[in-house]
């Protein structure tokens, strides 16, 4: 299957990470920390059985693997797709925008690698597929979330009252931020 990830060149580094796509035997490393109920509290699912998780990771076509000293310390999504447009320009909006997302082992937080990673992530979106727009959304509660978000210059533009299902929590409120690509980034 093809993806829009193809058309940039990998590896990407950065000056402590390297991010790639995925590889054989990758969805076990991150099934070890994804499968931690402390890393499943805000993502879109926990993880409890390697099997499935592989099957959910599929192709690996939306997934960039995050390396540090060779080690698999966490994962990014990337989700492009169209933006909303009148029908008289829909094929200007194809493929310009993509929604981000990440996960990061427990192990290697407070190293900044997280920031480096999605930084690079976002430069590569808009700069080397020439997205216009990029996007990430979370629960409010998920602090160090939204505030990494603010770090890379991401502006919020909106906060949702319960929108989104937790499952554990009931109806949560959101946060959804952008940034586009000329604009200023963190």
């Amino acid at each position: 299957m093809t993806s829009p990830l193809d058309a940039a060149r990998w590896p990407q580094h950065t000056e402590r990470l390297v991010l790639r796509r995925t590889i054989e035997g990758d969805a076990a490393k991150i099934f070890a920390y994804r499968s931690r109920r402390d890393v499943s509290e805000w993502i879109g699912g926990w993880a409890t059985d390697l099997a499935d998780f592989e099957e959910r990771l599929g192709d690996g076509s939306t997934t960039v693997v995050v390396e540090h000293d060779g080690r698999v310390v966490g994962d990014l999504m990337v989700q492009v797709s169209d933006a909303w447009s009148q029908r008289e320009v829909n094929d200007d909006a194809k493929g310009t925008q993509a929604e981000l997302g990440w996960t990061f082992d427990p192990e290697h937080h407070g190293l900044g690698l997280a920031t480096e990673a999605v930084r690079e992530l976002i430069r590569l979106c808009l700069d080397d597929l020439g997205l216009r727009r990029v996007t990430a959304v979370c629960f409010t509660d998920n602090e160090p979330s939204w505030r990494l978000m603010e770090r890379l210059g991401m502006r919020r533009e909106a906060h949702h009252v319960r929108g989104s299902l937790h499952r554990d929590h009931g109806w949560l409120d959101e946060y959804v931020y952008a940034l586009l690509a000329d604009e200023p980034r963190g």
